[in-house]
């Protein structure tokens, strides 16, 4: 099984999004994990609502500092945001580190639908992308 580790500043949106779709879009040929560079300490309730649209479940998962995983050898980092791109430590072995930009979601504004919108965008968008990457015999 190939792991991937989904790094963004807070790690309460995108990379938390991301980590879910890796595992359910890969049928199980990945292993995600999430992280930020600065974690916020909680993950969105529009990310938890955005996911279980798609019967993910994030409402048990935390917001982990990237030093959790340090000494984990993964066969892809992913930044999904340009502030963990400019951040990203260095892993070891042979990973291959990609950038991913996407919009943060939690910096929309708007109404409660408004809002909620974005995210299901940038949820879907990240989903495309890494159906992408896995197309692409990944």
């Amino acid at each position: 099984m190939k792991r991937a580790l989904v790094l963004c500043t807070g790690n309460s949106c995108r990379s938390q999004m991301a980590e879910a779709l890796f595992e359910r879009l890969s049928s199980g040929q990945w292993k995600a994990d999430s992280a930020g560079t600065n974690p916020s300490g909680f993950v969105h309730p529009m990310a938890i609502k955005a996911m279980s649209q798609l019967g993910a479940d994030l409402s048990t998962n935390s917001s982990d500092h990237v030093d959790v995983y340090a000494d984990t050898a993964y066969d892809l980092v992913v930044t999904v945001c340009d502030n963990a791109s400019e951040t990203c430590p260095v892993f070891p072995g042979d990973t291959d580190v990609q950038h991913w930009p996407f919009p943060d979601p939690a910096d929309a504004s708007g109404s409660d639908e408004e809002v909620f919108g974005v995210f299901t965008q940038v949820r879907d968008d990240i989903a495309r992308r890494i159906q992408s990457f896995l197309d692409s015999g990944n």
